[in-house]
């Protein structure tokens, strides 16, 4: 039995077990391939999970909204369900699924335990092959109903993808309310689908460029207190915030390394902005970048072995690549108009940038040698790129013409299912936490 410890938010336990008929899971029929082109959403049946309260249907809504949110599925609508499964330990009428062209059929229960806990449970059965494809269950306190329901909906993806899921994560994010000259910006954090916002900072200062380690509940973001930028270390579990150290002259877009050991970030100086990296441990900081340019936003590649930054030293800005430890920089980006904000995909397999052309902000995604440019979405200010963990869905802000504020869109790597994330004020600067565990 494996256990998942909820260190984050509460100090919860889940256990999971594996729930089949005669077995293991079967090796089903359905499936969804998510390296074509142009992808069909697959059709998927969600009952409403049984329970002695309304708690059931509310898990079920968000594996729903989940999957639905992804691109990937096409829940049916309730009206059209044919069955009314009573029982999840029984195997369904196949033929009621299979008439409203239900590919896939998600069922299960919520149990109150006797020491209080939630017991959830589902099932996954493939039916037109007549087959349970998977199937477990998970204790958690009532105040966690959402993340069991996000870790369900990560399961199911998976399990009809052969990916990783993204639902269970959070998105840390600057809060923006009050006029335009005179915005409060707070530091937030969310789950990725825009519940439970919580504020991490009261906007007594300007904060700046939230990053997620990529190992630990701990964030590092920019704090403008006196007027002077300073990188801060905030650990989510505590709220114990640590100043990462005072650095002469301004300091930009702090970012941790794979392994959550450094920081990498611009230091200006005279005029002049170079992006060092700064050993955690240590404090030891070294300098990656010696240019008469503006050098920032760096960010490394998921194995640790190199750093994308923007750089204006060939006179508008453009991406560079170089090693984890410096040298010469190889220019990769050669489109007309500039480039900004450089994120590498925890894949590894693509860059993701804000592209300035023609008056329009565009996202986009190159391969980290510069070659295979493709433009997702373009507006009149789009920014500020941010992964999902499985790197198939970017997170960005959108500022619209005249009056307002900036809000957080997603859009998947096809450039198709483009949403708005909403929040509760306006929302800029969105950074994805990886998987909770």
């Amino acid at each position: 039995m494996k256990m998942l410890t909820l260190r984050s938010i509460a100090f919860v336990m889940m256990a999971i077990t594996a729930l089949a008929f005669g077995g293991q899971p079967a090796r089903a029929l359905v499936e969804i391939d998510i390296n074509q082109g142009n992808i069909e959403p697959l059709p998927i049946a969600i009952t409403d999970f049984i329970s002695s309260d309304g708690i059931g249907a509310q898990i079920s809504g968000v594996i729903a909204n989940d999957l639905k949110n992804s691109g990937l599925f096409a829940p049916i609508g309730k009206g059209a369900f044919i069955e009314k499964v009573s029982n999840p330990d029984v195997a369904p009428r196949f033929e009621d699924w299979r008439v409203i062209n239900a590919q896939a059929l998600v069922i299960g229960r919520v149990v109150e335990e006797g020491d209080g806990r939630l017991r959830a449970e589902y099932r996954l059965w493939d039916t037109f092959a007549g087959e349970q494809m998977a199937g477990e269950q998970y204790f958690t306190n009532r105040d966690n109903w959402r993340r069991v329901a996000h870790i369900i909906a990560d399961a199911i993806y998976k399990r009809l993808t052969g990916e990783k899921g993204y639902f269970d994560t959070r998105v840390v994010f600057v809060s923006e309310s009050g006029p335009r000259d005179a915005r409060v910006k707070k530091l937030a954090i969310m789950d990725q689908d825009g519940a439970n916002v919580r504020y991490l900072t009261r906007g007594d200062n300007i904060v700046l460029t939230p990053r997620f380690s990529p190992t630990r509940q701990e964030i590092t973001y920019m704090d403008f207190a006196g007027g002077e930028p300073k990188v801060y270390l905030l650990q989510l579990e505590t709220g114990q915030r640590e100043l990462v150290g005072d650095f002469p002259g301004m300091t930009f877009s702090p970012r941790f390394s794979p392994d959550g050991q450094q920081v990498v970030m611009s230091l200006e100086q005279g005029g002049n902005a170079n992006i060092y990296s700064m050993d955690l441990r240590t404090r030891r900081t070294t300098r990656l970048t010696n240019s008469n340019a503006i050098d920032t936003s760096p960010s490394f590649s998921p194995d640790g072995s190199r750093v994308v930054f923007e750089s204006d030293r060939g006179g508008r800005q453009q991406l560079y690549v170089m090693g984890a430890g410096g040298g010469e920089p190889q220019r990769i980006s050669f489109g007309n108009g500039s480039y900004s904000t450089p994120v590498w995909s925890p894949r590894g397999d693509l860059i993701a940038f804000t592209k300035q052309s023609g008056g329009q902000f565009s996202i986009g995604v190159m391969r980290p040698d510069g070659s295979g440019e493709r433009i997702l979405t373009t507006g009149f200010h789009n920014e500020g790129p941010t992964w999902a963990p499985n790197g198939r869905v970017l997170m960005f802000f959108r500022q619209a013409a005249g009056a307002g504020g900036p809000q957080l869109y997603s859009i998947d790597l096809t450039g198709r299912n483009e949403r708005q994330i909403p929040t509760p004020e306006f929302a800029s600067d969105p950074a994805w936490s990886p998987l909770l565990e």
